[in-house]
């Protein structure tokens, strides 16, 4: 039966409204455009990690929640909001993963990392953003408070390591990596106390001051420290030890630590959750550092080792600094968020997963973590644009 003109009139205007604007003529603007190719990067993404959850519930391995947070994380930031509005069968499982790998002390892990499994465990129970979480992430944040380093004398800030946090267990050392995930999620809970004035609280002040035994900036004395002035504002993974090796003086036989990208954006994120202010000549000095050294080519100083780790803290960092351009060290300013975003565009494989072809250090050959770094990155762009 032939329908009647105006009901096909409707129902035409009824499905154009539903096609993007460029299908419909109308002109798309770039931003719009780059935003609609981000996003189907994503959802490639994550198509691939809800192919390739475990029965179980987790992620790449039941050893270590960080890892299925990760991933949960990118299911909660996907920007149309609809993994947390739907909260399919694959999420629901991954969270009660996270949920039964709590501890009654507060601490999230299956026996190993405590500190960091715990961390990165809280940042995916809070973006689920969910009341029934609320007292174990405070128990949880309350347990990374209480893994706070103080190893000289008690309550004095007597030693290089003060103030920072560690894997916890039988790996006490502090170090920038769980000191970073520390913060963060202590930065990100704040809002859970904010009633309760005589709950303990981090000892902010302590965290900064390892912060800056691990920078390489003058006012650090260490004798670790750099003077060549292509490591100065970097850092270092704990005081007297880096990651990028060090250069040996042949007169004086001292070692001078070198400076390299990932862990300076560590450096840098973990400033900016401590308050940081914008314009303190600590922040100042690492962020003129990461954009000397900008790169997408590697993680400068590291090469491909943690590669795309190094990407998805730039993208985090920057964005939290408030910073659109970078001016590098020719003098040339770039659009950061177009560059990384269309680097990780080029890098995602065919199936939608990410993968580091050159180096497994740090993980970096464990498809789901990497690509949660890349969709939780390519999220954050997307916000930005």
């Amino acid at each position: 039966m032939k329908l009647p003109l105006v009901f096909s009139v409707a129902a035409t205007f009824a499905m154009l409204a539903l096609l993007p604007a460029h299908a419909q003529g109308q002109p798309l603007n770039d931003a719009e455009s780059f935003r609609h190719e981000i996003q189907r990067s994503i959802d490639k993404g994550l198509a691939w990690l809800e192919k390739n959850q475990d029965s179980q519930g987790f992620w790449a391995t039941a050893d270590h929640p960080a890892v299925t947070a990760l991933v949960l994380s990118a299911f909660m930031g996907e920007p149309t909001g609809r993994w947390k509005k739907s909260e399919p069968l694959g999420v629901r499982k991954g969270y009660a993963f996270l949920l039964d790998s709590a501890k009654p002390d507060g601490s999230i892990h299956r026996g190993q990392l405590i500190n960091y499994n715990t961390g990165i465990s809280m940042m995916a129970l809070l973006s689920a953003n969910k009341k029934e979480h609320e007292p174990l992430l405070r128990k949880a944040r309350a347990y990374l408070i209480s893994s706070q380093s103080d190893f000289g004398q008690k309550g004095k800030i007597d030693d290089v390591m003060d103030g920072g946090i560690g894997y916890g267990s039988r790996y006490p050392n502090s170090d920038m990596n769980n000191t970073l995930t520390a913060l963060e999620a202590l930065h990100y809970s704040k809002h859970l106390v904010k009633d309760s004035p005589a709950t303990a609280d981090l000892n902010w002040a302590a965290a900064i001051e390892f912060l800056k035994n691990c920078q390489q900036v003058p006012a650090n004395k260490q004798p670790w420290v750099s003077a060549d002035p292509k490591d100065k504002g970097g850092f270092v993974y704990f005081p007297g030890n880096s990651m990028a090796g060090g250069v040996t003086n042949s007169a004086t036989g001292k070692v001078a630590l070198r400076s390299y990208a990932s862990v300076s954006y560590a450096g840098m994120l973990s400033f900016t959750y401590a308050d940081m202010k914008k314009d303190d000549p600590r922040l100042t000095a690492v962020f003129d550092w990461l954009q000397k050294n900008y790169s997408l080519d590697e993680n400068p100083g590291m090469g491909p080792q943690g590669y795309y780790y190094y990407l998805h803290l730039m993208t985090k960092a920057l964005t939290l600094y408030g910073v659109n351009e970078l001016e590098l060290k020719d003098g040339k300013k770039i659009n950061w968020r177009r560059e990384v975003a269309m680097k990780f565009i080029n890098l995602q494989k065919s199936d939608g997963s990410w993968l580091n072809d050159q180096h497994a250090r740090w993980w970096e050959k464990e498809t789901a973590l990497v690509t949660a770094y890349s969709v939780i990155s390519l999220e954050l762009i997307h916000r930005g644009l």
